[in-house]
């Protein structure tokens, strides 16, 4: 549900009740993955979806039965061989979604707008819930935050219960703590006491973290087109060149940040993670070189260099010169992009894009057409350079 979190989050400031029915579990082509909401309010105003449209008329119904009798439901949707009409995905997956009421005066609605609220305003948080086992326990929400100076203290801190056992509030947080810190959408199972010897109680961790960055180094043309896809895939995109003439606002309107300075000392000095894209498009050596030399050797998901095969090998070259082991190059796609015939700004910067979710969702950049690979892949949160180097 924290994926439609700024719209419930209104819902909640307006007082109104609703229902949230969120994928819990995936199985085969299913369209979308868990956390993926569908949310409908006491007036029948729908937001979200949990399929694509396969089962949405059955999952709106379920919301509107679950605000009528006030209780929790998991429900189970697949393919029918026997009646390919009836309620089911037709591309063969199957889904199970869990449908909650977050009635208006409902006790774990505080816990529920705690967990929207952060999650709006772009904070990390996790939304633990049990989906299978005692039904008392399905749907209780438990709201966790991170460790550290803005996360509640040395250990973080925690809102709500699972109900049960104190136990399994314990083992709760410590797993989505452990999910929210790899940015990861995951499901875990323990016991009814919170031990993970047994299998009666699984929960379903949704993790809710500021968006990635995405940083284009280079104020070219191919730059601006780039920052609008990076933007239309969810990225805070930065734009980085040491020309003022260049970075200004008035080329780069979309863009989140722009930042005139040398762009290794920028690397340097600012935050990257294991989710953090790095787009180079100067193609440019004495601006390429410091750069990747630092980029190639950061646990990040992807780093990326503009220019032709020719300017390519010479990159190299100089890259070696600089101590540049072969292992650190291996990580460096370059020439930047898919082979997609792109000419214009806006076709590379599609290319650049389609290599960028390729890279982290593990697909293969072929074509889907006469292919056997999965067209969904279970790559919970997308793999990224910094598993690679683990």
């Amino acid at each position: 549900m924290l994926d439609i979190a700024a719209d419930l989050n209104r819902w909640v400031e307006e007082g109104r009740d609703f229902a949230v029915a969120t994928v819990v579990s995936v199985g085969g082509s299913a369209p979308r993955g868990p956390g993926a909401a569908l949310a409908v309010d006491g007036e029948g105003t729908v937001i979200g979806s949990v399929s694509g449209g396969c089962v949405e008329a059955a999952v709106y119904d379920l919301c509107v039965q679950a605000l009528e009798q006030g209780e929790a439901v998991v429900e189970r949707f697949g393919y029918s061989d026997d009646d390919a009409f009836a309620v089911g995905l037709t591309c063969g997956g199957v889904i199970e979604v869990l449908v909650a009421p977050v009635a208006a005066d409902a006790p774990d609605r505080a816990v529920f707008a705690a967990a929207l609220s952060a999650a709006a305003r772009g904070e990390a948080a996790a939304l633990a819930r049990v989906f299978r086992g005692p039904a008392e326990l399905l749907g209780r929400p438990l709201l966790v935050t991170p460790a550290g100076p803005d996360g509640g203290g040395e250990h973080g801190s925690y809102e709500g219960t699972l109900g049960g056992h104190p136990d399994l509030d314990r083992t709760a947080v410590g797993e989505s703590r452990a999910l929210l810190a790899a940015g990861r959408t995951g499901e875990f199972v323990v016991s009814e006491s919170g031990a993970h010897c047994g299998s009666a109680v699984t929960v379903l961790v949704e993790s809710s973290q500021p968006p990635p960055r995405m940083i284009v180094f280079g104020a070219v043309d191919f730059a601006a087109a780039l920052v609008r896809a990076g933007k239309f895939l969810g990225y805070r995109v930065t734009v980085c060149d040491a020309r003022p003439v260049f970075a200004t606002r008035a080329r780069f309107p979309e863009a989140d940040d722009i930042v005139i300075e040398w762009p290794h000392r920028y690397l340097r000095d600012t935050d990257t993670d294991a989710r953090t894209v790095l787009c180079v498009l100067t193609h440019d050596a004495k601006f390429d070189v410091p750069l990747l030399a630092s980029a190639l050797r950061l646990p990040v998901a992807f780093v990326g260099a503009m220019g032709s095969r020719r300017t390519h090998e010479d990159r190299n070259r100089r890259l070696r010169e600089v101590g540049v082991t072969e292992a650190e190059l291996a990580g460096l796609r370059s020439p930047i992009g898919l082979d997609l015939g792109a000419r214009t700004p806006e076709e590379t910067a599609l290319s650049i894009a389609a290599e960028i979710v390729a890279a982290r969702q593990g697909g293969t950049g072929r074509p889907l057409t006469g292919a056997r690979t999965p067209i969904h892949h279970d790559v919970p949160g997308g793999p990224s350079r910094a598993d690679a180097m683990v």
